[in-house]
This record gives structure tokens, sequence and C-alpha cells, in this order.
């Protein structure tokens, strides 16, 4: 049996990642459950799969917890404590599907410990991108993608020769405005953007997927994890979500991979590679698909994937500061304290202000974080929008 932690446990791929371990009882055995604060939902994850070790971020949330009997587990809380669940012994591969910034020191921590990651947390690379692919091939691990996108890329790439690439095709839903003009989107609700038309995500990156910040987290993440320059990363809007992502090669073959729009096929193929297992993913009938259309992204009406292209092009800590910005603005969104257009003046402000350091360390990254967040808090709360 692998054994395996989740960080993030209760968010939208933790809980997924569980159904996987659920369909594969025989293949996973759960050492590590962390969480941020969901204490009802996590007390239940641990009644059932009794892990060596279950963390809670959030102190007062851990306080809760440990008030409940579980014989055998090992209960910790903190921050620290939520860090250090990432380097756990016996552990071989952890999946770090926490939101956000949040995610880099215990990505570091399990890679340190050299424990293979299923990254599903973006952030990791997009801040610290030139850091964390130091690390590991300083540890030899490897670092197998749970995004869908980039699931699929490394399916494509299985047994090519990366020189061999031409063009990464990442692919895109378009988020629930595709089409829509800059005044459509002066007045829209919170509800409207997270009906997302294919994906069932966290609200977090149901905006970003609305505003192709996510998208551009993507573009970001793939220079890191295939080594390929940022021209070389195609976005195409593919409304269906059937074709995950292709790549192009230098003959002018592209492949592709093909699945129905489902994070648990992603989630497995890292958790058991290189094995394919069976899952519970519902099949293609390509006899009942009428088509599958592809198109070009709106990137001056959904400035978000811009952005990207800028920070990652001029990297150092713009790409930190560009997430830093998005995350405190999508928050203030979330909440009704600003409008969506605005997440864009938000993170427009920070990136133009914020002083670009280059080659950052961990510490330089985490004042980055620190110092984006300040000032895209004091933007907002000083209506500077």
């Amino acid at each position: 049996m692998k054994k395996i932690a989740i960080l993030g446990s209760t968010g939208s791929i933790g809980t997924q990642a569980l159904d996987v371990v659920r369909n594969l009882p025989e293949e996973f055995s759960v050492e590590v459950l962390a969480a941020n604060s969901n204490v009802e939902l996590f007390a239940r994850q641990v009644e059932e799969f009794r892990p060596k070790l279950a963390v809670l971020a959030d102190e007062a949330a851990y306080k809760k917890l440990s008030a409940k009997n579980f014989s055998g587990v090992e209960i910790a809380g903190g921050r620290q404590a939520f860090i250090d669940a990432a380097a756990f012994d016996g552990v071989e591969i952890v999946l770090t599907s926490m939101s956000g910034f949040a995610g880099l020191e215990p990505t570091i921590k399990a890679i340190n410990a050299g424990k293979n990651i299923a990254l599903a947390n973006k952030e990791t690379l997009v801040v610290a991108g030139e850091l964390i692919t130091k690390l590991v091939e300083a540890r030899s691990v490897k670092i197998l993608p749970v995004d869908s996108e980039h699931g699929a890329f490394f399916q494509c790439l299985q047994g090519e020769d990366s020189r061999a690439i031409k063009k990464l095709l990442l692919t895109a839903s378009g988020g629930p405005f595709r089409g829509k003009s800059f005044e459509d989107l002066q007045s829209v609700t919170v509800n409207e953007v997270l009906a997302h038309p294919t994906w069932n995500m966290g609200k977090k990156i149901t905006v970003d997927s609305a505003t192709l910040v996510n998208k551009g987290l993507e573009v970001i993440e793939a220079k890191f994890l295939y080594g390929v320059d940022y021209s070389q990363i195609q976005v195409v809007v593919h409304p269906q979500s059937i074709v995950h992502s292709m790549v192009e090669f230098c003959d002018g073959s592209i492949i592709a991979q093909l699945a129905a729009p489902d994070m648990r096929l992603p989630i497995q193929y890292a958790l058991t590679y290189p094995r394919r297992l069976p899952s519970p993913i519902k099949p293609l009938d390509f006899w009942m698909l009428n088509s599958l259309t592809f198109e070009k992204p709106d990137a001056e009406t959904f400035l978000g994937l811009k952005f990207a292209y800028e920070a990652g092009r001029v990297g150092g800590t713009l790409p930190c500061a560009f997430n830093a910005a998005n995350e405190v603005a999508v928050n203030a969104f979330l909440r009704g304290r600003i409008k969506f257009l605005q997440i864009y003046e938000v993170i427009e402000e920070v990136m133009t202000r914020r002083k670009v350091l280059s080659n950052p360390t961990l510490e330089d990254l985490i004042a980055e974080d620190e110092a984006a967040r300040a000032l895209a808090t004091k933007f907002i709360e000083e209506d500077l929008i």
C-alpha cells in the first residue's frame, strides 16, 4: 500500500482525493490528514480513515478537535504543525491541495524530507518556481501534477523527449463569462461568478477561472514543470472541457488527453503513477459528443491572463506579488467589498508599485507576499479603486 499524506483534506481537491482512496482501498494508506478549520468535516474524515497524524492549522479549530476521542490518532494544531506534517515519517507521497501561498512552506518541507509531491497547489510554482525546481533536483524527488491541464501534459509527454516540444496547448473552459464584454462584467454578482459551466471547484479557484487568473497561474506553472519558454505556451479556450490539454511536437504531431471533466482522474493518476487503475469516472461516448470547439482567449477583457504572462516573463518576486494581490482581491470580492472588475485594478496596482527582486530566497518571498498583501489591502480599504 502506498502511504500518503493529504494536506488540505477538507477542500475540493482533498475531498475528491479521499474519494479516490475510497475507490481503491487496497492501494493507499492515509497516514496524514491536515486541513485548516473545518472541524466537523475533518473529524468525519479522521474517523473514517484513521490516519496516524491529524492536524488543523487553525488553533481554535484544533482545540475543538482535540476534545474528540480518536483512538490511535495523534492530534496536532497550529501553522507550524501543519507545515511539519508534510515531512511525516514513512509517507511516500504528499498531496498538497491547500489553496494559495499557504502551500509553499509545507511543500518545501516535504521536498526537503525526500517526499514525492502530488501538486495541486499551483501557487507553489508560481511564486517560487526557480527555488522549487532546484530543490526537486537536489533532493531527487518527483512532482506529479494534479491540475487537469498539467496532468494532461504529463500524460502526453510519457515516453517523449521534452526537447521535441514545440508548444504546450493549455486549454481553458473560458469560465462563466466567455464571450462577454468589459461592459457586460461591470455589475456581475458573486453567485454569477461562482456558476462555473463545467467544473465543480472551490470558491477561490472558481473566481480565478472567471478572471482567467487561474489560467495565468497555470501558464507560469507550466513553464517550471516542463522547462519551456513562455512563447511556447499557448492558451486555447475549449468550452466543453473534454480535451484537457495538448502537446505539439517539432514534427507537427499533436497529442491530446481527453476525458470527462472530473478531477478524480488526474488526482488518481498522480497518486498511482506510473500505474493506471480502474476509476469511477464516466467514460466518454464519442457517438454522443456533438462537437469539440476551440477559440482564442479574450485577454483584453479578461486581464488575468495578460498580467500572469507579464509577471512570469519578468520573474523574480513579481509572480509572488501578482499572486498575493489576486488572493487579497478575490477575498474582498467574495465578501462584497469590491466589484468583479476591480480585482484587476488591485492586481495592476500592486504589480506596478512593487519593486522586483531577482533570485529571491524563501525569506524574500515570504516578505514579498506580506508586503504585496498589505499594499493590496490598503488600496482596497482606502477606496482607491
